[in-house]
């Protein structure tokens, strides 16, 4: 049996009237009701086209444990004094052995009404599942999102370190953001116990205190270091030899003292935090002196971080500084990295991109494991089929009327190689074939309709779970890899990050009639007088 990762994720990780709700099921005696469910969302977050669906691995290991203990019944019991007492023991027999569970495979690109889990089994089981899946769904797959969008925006050959730990929602919060945001694209995380658990690459440098607690009477600049070769030389001597080599007038003494220090501590990873005092005139010059001293000891060193000023433009002052450094000494210093970050959002990327800058990687905390652009996602779980009855929810919203029954999906792709739109079809429906023209028609909008001939048909939906788990765990790498494939096959113009062109989501001509025809069914006829 595999448990959720976080021990918080019990059957009591719900809402009350999950349990009130199962009380009233089991005492009139539809407990064991076949239900369906649909797990899914109506808009996209931040204003975009696309959605990566996460959190998939943590369901499946829920239903894995789900098992109310003697102590959550009896805990339960008091919350509930009126209850039957035969419905705690009911409570405490039940697992998850009678699901059945589809779901779109973890990290694909979802759009809109697409069920991303369909829940099968009695209905009161079913229901008690509603709360836990939601909050296992909803953050994850918008964590993922945001990730993939500051992944698009920052561009494929950078790297992308997420450095949210102590911003985030509390402890649980920060680890579930690190995994999901590696998931969504970014390519290491600085939170040791994320890394630990979910074998993330774990990345980390210094901070100012770091820098602030040496000053030059600290004496750290006569240590002595060894070389690549385990030769004991002078590391302060050849630092002091470069900074007379480049005539440095300025920088602060305490910082070199820092820097000295640390590439002692850590010659194969030195990577300098320039900005405490001031970075053009004292923390890039000082680096420089070290790292040329680290080279001359065979090592290499990685490069600078700027945390604090105007991002574009010290990025390319730095690089300027780095090529002027060769020119001076005839050590090629191009390959040194330029990290910045400093509350970078998704537009802080756009705007640098727009302006030009150095940059190379970036870390990024605040705005993307909080997703401070758009705090939630909205994922609902609503019942769409009963004892083999399709039931609708009905809303004068139209956005919140359900699509009945069970339904599979089946992405359409075009000639071109891109997808063309989300096809639903009831599941006794035969699935879309390739070079085939089929109609596909908005489910709320009589005139918008489309007929399309797939060159390849995807389906969207695979069975997770019947009575226990049909597939295997998906590593964190390969969902990662599996959302960066994803959104190299959408059309640029879905994921423009202003505008983007809408994604068509449709239904079967079968299913546009059935939806109507159970629509008229079920909402009465207002009487005029």
């Amino acid at each position: 049996m595999t448990r959720p990762t976080n021990a918080l994720v019990t059957p009591l990780l719900t809402d009350l009237y999950q349990i009130t709700m199962a009380y009233g099921y089991w005492k009139s005696r539809r407990h064991d009701v076949p239900a369906v469910f649909d797990l899914f969302f109506r808009h996209h977050p931040f204003n975009g086209e696309f959605t990566i669906f996460a959190g998939l691995e943590e369901v499946l290991r829920f239903l894995d444990s789900f098992h109310f203990k003697a102590d959550d019944c009896a805990f339960l019991k008091r919350q509930l004094p009126d209850a039957d007492p035969a419905f705690f023991d009911w409570l405490g027999q039940i697992d998850a052995s009678a699901l059945t569970v589809y779901g779109v495979l973890e990290g694909t690109v979802v759009f809109p009404r697409i069920p991303l889990l369909r829940v099968e089994g009695p209905l009161a089981v079913v229901q008690l599942l509603e709360t836990a899946l939601l909050t296992l769904v909803n953050y994850a797959s918008l964590v993922a999102t945001n990730a993939a969008r500051f992944r698009l925006a920052a561009g494929a050959d950078k790297l992308l370190m997420e450095f949210g730990l102590r911003r985030a929602q509390g402890p649980d919060g920060a680890v579930s953001a690190s995994l999901y945001c590696y998931m969504g694209g970014f390519d290491a995380t600085s939170n040791v116990a994320a890394a630990r658990l979910f074998d993330i690459p774990v990345k980390g440098t210094m901070a100012h205190s770091f820098i602030q607690s040496f000053s030059a009477q600290d004496g750290v600049t006569h240590l002595p270091m060894a070389d690549s070769r385990g030769q004991i030389g002078d590391f302060a001597a050849a630092v002091s030899h470069y900074h007379n080599l480049l005539g440095i007038e300025q920088g602060n003494a305490g910082e070199m003292a820092a820097f000295i220090a640390y590439a002692q501590a850590f010659p194969r990873q030195f990577l300098a935090l320039v900005d405490t005092y001031d970075a053009l005139y004292s923390g890039i010059p000082n680096f420089l002196c070290v790292a040329l001293a680290l080279k001359q000891f065979g090592y290499a060193p990685i490069g600078i971080r700027l945390d604090s000023g105007d991002l574009a433009h010290l990025s390319g002052e730095a690089r300027r500084m780095f090529a002027e450094c060769y020119q001076q000494t005839g050590i090629d210093m191009g390959h040194l990295s330029i990290v910045a970050s400093n509350d970078i959002n998704e537009s802080v990327l756009h705007s640098l991109n727009s302006q030009g800058h150095a940059i190379d990687a970036f870390g990024i905390g605040t705005h993307l494991v909080t997703c401070q652009a758009q705090p939630a996602l909205g994922c609902v779980y609503k019942l769409v089929e009963i004892n083999g009855r399709p039931r609708i929810k009905l809303s004068q919203d139209a956005d919140k009327v359900t699509i009945p029954g069970r339904k599979h999906a089946f992405r359409l792709i075009g000639q071109a190689g891109f997808p063309l739109l989300d096809l639903m079809l009831p599941v006794n429906e035969p699935a879309p074939q390739p070079g085939h023209r089929l109609l596909c028609r908005n489910p709320f909008a009589e005139t918008q309709r489309v007929f399309v001939t797939p060159s390849r048909v995807q389906p969207l939906h695979h069975c997770m779970w019947q009575g226990g788990r049909v597939t295997p765990a998906v590593a964190p790498n390969a969902a990662r890899q599996h959302v960066l494939a994803q959104l190299s096959l959408l059309r640029p113009d879905h994921l423009r990050p202003t505008n983007p062109t809408p994604y068509k989501v449709s239904v079967s001509p079968g299913l546009y009639e059935f939806l109507h025809r159970l629509w008229q069914e079920e909402a009465p006829v207002r009487q005029m007088a």
